[in-house]
Formats: structure tokens, C-alpha cells, sequence
């Protein structure tokens, strides 16, 4: 007897234009798993629409009338959670809208067709964008606690103080939701944490402004990585995007290489790549963190980190966006500890705070 089919994911197309409203269901109307239930010109249409049909996802645009697309998110994510995915011209010009909207609680942001992007290109990233949407957990996006506080259970955590070994890493890699949760960390770490690398999935066009965000929200100095960059306490590095990240050990310290690179779970950078460098060159002197994503990416790398002698950390579940990557992890055994996000920090900090002085290659 054959399986029935799944119910299509049910998408509410927001946008002023009609044109691209036409378009957006004309083509995501050509997938069997995607069902287009309706579509609305602003976001007050929107928000009756959202709450009438209750769609699986929304397709929103920024530039609207009556109210900009980035202000009905912010409120959306805060009374009635939906995942939604970003469509906008302006995020191929503008980054910082970009990396906005998914601090807002965007699971995802597609750029429109410009002199850069063809119609086809465009409709594949929103295809599977939604998809991505569909399966993604969100909740009430909500201010962040200031830099530098940790407000979770989880025990006393040891200050990084005069006694704190220079040459520790901080390795984090995050996908789908990663923004949202890597925010939350860096802002949880004090300004003389170890130094910090990080992989978050995102096209070279939008690293910069993420790091830019960071360094404005954190107590550490967070910056897009160049190569060569020391791996230094009070210092979190993001691999810029189309360049794969990796860390090396340099006398007695941990230098970042920026290199190019065939894709790794189609993804440049991607998280294995680094967490398998932080492995061979820093075992057992590393904390590994693998965050909400979509896919396999870093798990094989977490377990590396610790068969190196690494403590090592994923996400749980419950606090996902995507609960893929930590799962896949979990699965292989990768992960010591498995924690809600806003216990992820005070227990890498304990971790960082008794690996030990010296560096020593595994071998």
C-alpha cells in the first residue's frame, strides 16, 4: 500500500509588487511539496492573513508600504512566531538588512533578482529556503541579556582571571538559526575569554556586517577573520564567507588561516573544516560548541575535537531553530555534553577554564 504524500508546506507570500507576488506563487506553485495560500500587499494584510491561515512560512519583502517589512518582523517574532524567509532586493546591497533580519528571527534571507542573480538562481535559494523554514523551530525573539552576563542555571562559573592559560581556543560552528545563538553566546562570554573562532554559514556578502553586529553587542572584540590573525583571548573570529577557516599552531600561541577550498557539505566555510584543524592543533586545549543547523556540517569534526582530548558541546533540541547538525553529532557520539543554549557558555567557560596550560599537538 502506498504511503500517503505529506501535506504541502502552506507559504503566505508577503511583497507590494504584484508582479513578484505573481511570480513568487507562480514558481514556488511548480513544487508539489509547496502550496501557496494566499498573498498580501503590506504587512497589516499580512497580519490578518498570518493569523487566518496560519502558514507553515512567509515570504517577506522590506520595502512596503505602511510599515517596513523589518518592523512587522521584529513584531511577528514577538506575538505570533512564524518562520519566515526574507525576500528583498535590498539584501544584496545592503548587508546589514541582511543580517538584521535574521537577528530578528528570519530563519533565512534571499536576494532578489538583480544585475548579479538570475530569476532561476533566485527561485532555487527560495525553494529551498522554505523548506528549510518549514522545519524550523522558532520562538519569541526577545532583547539579549547585556554583554557579558550569564542568567542560566548551570553552576558557578570559574572567572577567567590572572590564572586563565593564554593559549586556549574557543571553536563554534552554527547553521540555520546560528545568528540568533551565536549572538546569544558571544554576549554571555566576558571580554577576556578565550580567543574564539567561529563558522556560521552565510554568503560572503553578509560575514562582514555579522562580525560588525557582533562587535557592537559583545564584550569581546569580534572581527571577520583575515589570515594570520592570532587566536587570542577577548578576540572571536567569524570565517568570512566563501573562504574556509582553520587554526594552526604558531610558537606558543594559534594563529587563523583563511584559505580557499572545495566545498564540505556544499558549504565554504564549513564548520568540519575548522573543528577538524582545532583538533589536530589544539586537542585536548579546545572547546568545541556545535549550534543549531541544518544538515551534517561539524559533527564529524566534533567528534575529532574529542578524540583529540577536546571537551565538546551541542546544542539541544529544544532550543534549535534546526535540530540537524547537534542531532548528527549526538548520533556519532561527538558531544560530552548536549545543553540548552543559555547553558552552553558557562559550561564552555568551566571546560576552557580547566584545560591545560601549554600547547601539546596531538599526534
Amino acid at each position: 500500500m502506498t504511503a500517503p504524500r505529506p501535506a504541502p508546506i502552506r507559504v503566505l507570500v508577503v511583497d507590494d509588487s504584484a508582479f513578484v507576488r505573481r511570480v513568487l506563487t507562480d514558481e514556488l506553485g511548480r513544487h508539489p511539496d509547496l502550496e501557496v495560500v494566499g498573498t498580501a500587499v503590506d504587512p497589516y494584510a499580512a497580519r490578518e492573513k498570518i493569523v487566518r491561515l496560519r502558514p507553515d512560512v512567509v515570504t517577506l519583502d522590506v520595502e512596503m508600504p505602511r510599515m517596513d517589512g523589518l518592523s512587522f518582523l521584529a513584531k511577528l517574532m514577538r506575538h505570533l512566531p512564524t518562520p519566515v524567509v526574507v525576500v528583498s532586493s535590498l539584501a544584496a546591497r545592503d548587508s546589514e538588512v541582511a543580517v538584521r533580519a535574521l537577528a530578528l528571527g528570519a530563519v533565512d534571507v534571499v536576494a532578489k533578482p538583480g544585475s548579479a542573480r538570475s530569476v532561476q538562481g533566485v527561485v532555487d535559494d527560495l525553494v529551498r529556503a522554505v523548506r528549510t523554514a518549514a522545519a524550523a523551530r522558532v520562538g519569541p525573539v526577545t532583547a539579549s541579556t547585556p554583554a557579558g552576563s550569564i542568567v542560566t542555571p548551570g553552576g558557578d562559573v570559574p572567572p577567567p582571571g590572572a590564572g586563565e592559560p593564554a593559549h586556549r581556543v574557543l571553536a563554534v560552528g552554527a547553521s540555520t538559526g546560528g545568528t540568533q545563538a551565536i549572538e546569544r553566546l558571544l554576549r554571555a562570554l566576558p571580554a577576556d575569554a578565550p580567543g574564539t573562532v567561529i563558522v556560521q554559514h552565510m554568503p560572503a556578502t553578509f560575514t562582514g556586517a555579522f562580525a560588525r553586529r557582533l562587535d557592537g553587542l559583545a564584550a569581546m572584540a569580534v572581527r571577520e577573520a583575515a589570515d594570520g590573525d592570532a587566536v587570542a583571548p577577548g578576540v572571536a573570529l567569524i570565517a568570512p564567507g566563501g573562504q574556509h577557516l582553520v587554526v594552526q599552531r604558531a610558537g606558543a600561541g594559534f594563529v587563523a588561516r583563511v584559505k580557499d577550498g572545495p566545498p564540505v557539505h556544499h558549504q565554504r566555510p564549513a564548520v568540519d573544516v575548522l573543528f577538524q584543524s582545532v583538533a589536530r592543533h589544539a586537542g585536548r586545549h579546545a572547546v568545541g560548541v556545535l549550534l543549531t543547523g541544518m544538515g551534517a556540517d561539524g559533527a564529524r569534526g566534533l567528534l575529532a575535537m574529542r578524540q583529540a582530548g577536546a571537551h565538546t558541546i551541542a546544542q539541544d533540541e529544544a532550543t534549535c531553530v534546526v535540530y540537524g547538525m547537534p542531532a548528527e553529532a549526538v548520533r556519532l557520539g561527538a558531544a560530552a555534553e548536549v545543553l540548552p543554549l543559555g547553558d552552553v557558555a558557562p559550561a564552555a567557560l568551566r571546560a576552557l577554564a580547566h584545560r591545560p596550560e601549554g600547547v601539546t599537538v596531538p599526534v
